[in-house]
């Protein structure tokens, strides 16, 4: 994927994480397309393949400031949005922020929360924002979750309802090193250390510049009549009990700009879509049958659906 990057900055962003993320290439990429398209990302994978390491190398690289949310099951909302305590000196109520007030937020087996407390995420994703007692309080900007869940274990785990998947621009997992990679970090050790230790390769004033640069990127009526098509046909498919929401079909327009715009680009090719279809789509559908492949029937939806020139 990465001999696609052609901007600059984007690939000195890559290669600055490269530096301590060995054979997370593909990972750290669909990452900063998330990021740049203002979006969240859920990673789904076993334990151990780096994926607490991959969010606070983003945090360095990308100059933000880092929360973590360990979720168990006695977590609280409160735990994730703050609340207000009393204050003897001033004879009123002080909110103290929770960790959801950084720019990055990594909560860490999302699943293992209950669901009251998945659903203090929810106003944060969507709006940018949390309530506690009746008060509305802004997230700083740029602000993106990080989720996780491992797709083994469900003894003690909560599976994130439809709404709360919805609110995830891309689902991606890390997948296990290769050969090469995987040598190199056993012959180094735990990097743990050099992450906190990683250089800012962009300021934060400098993303938000990216960001609404990417919203300009054009994209023609004949790409958004196909990716409003292919919307259509996950609703409509025999195979599917539940298809893709506007807010999917948004996302995938949204992210397949950010690759255009990676890619050297101002404008989107049916190429970038599809790039980006297997990360935005699978995780909002419902199969009717859990043994089909949802990778194998959103590509033969595409299959059928002619590809604008």
């Amino acid at each position: 994927m990465i001999e696609k990057i052609k901007n600059q900055k984007i690939l000195q962003i890559v290669e600055n994480l490269q530096s301590c993320l060995q054979g997370k290439e593909k990972a750290i990429i669909l990452s900063l397309i998330a990021i740049f398209s203002k979006g969240h990302l859920l990673i789904e994978d076993f334990p151990g393949l780096g994926k607490t390491s991959l969010a606070i190398a983003l945090s360095k690289a990308l100059n933000l400031s880092f929360g973590r949310i360990q979720c168990t099951n006695d977590l609280l909302p409160t735990d994730i949005t703050g609340l207000s305590i009393y204050s003897k000196n001033t004879s009123d109520f002080e909110f103290k922020p929770g960790p959801i007030f950084n720019n990055i937020v990594l909560v860490d087996e999302i699943n293992r929360a209950t669901p009251k407390t998945q659903s203090a995420l929810l106003e944060a994703m969507a709006e940018e924002q949390v309530t506690v007692d009746g008060k509305t309080f802004k997230l700083p900007k740029p602000f993106f979750v990080i989720a996780t869940q491992n797709p083994i274990e469900i003894y003690g785990t909560f599976p994130l309802p439809e709404s709360q998947l919805d609110r995830f621009m891309m689902k991606i997992s890390i997948g296990y090193p290769d050969r090469e990679s995987e040598k190199q970090i056993l012959k180094e050790g735990s990097s743990r250390e050099n992450l906190y230790k990683l250089s800012p390769a962009i300021e934060k004033e400098e993303i938000i510049k990216i960001q609404n640069e990417i919203k300009q990127i054009y994209i023609s009526e004949k790409i958004i009549n196909w990716i409003i098509d292919f919307a259509h046909a996950t609703r409509q498919d025999s195979r599917i009990l539940l298809g893709i929401s506007t807010r999917a079909a948004l996302a995938i327009t949204v992210t397949a700009k950010a690759y255009a715009y990676f890619s050297g680009r101002d404008y989107v090719i049916p190429e970038d879509v599809k790039e980006m279809i297997p990360f935005v789509v699978p995780h909002r559908v419902i199969l009717r049958e859990e043994e089909t492949s949802k990778q194998e029937v959103i590509s033969s939806i595409l299959q059928n659906i002619s590809t604008p020139p």
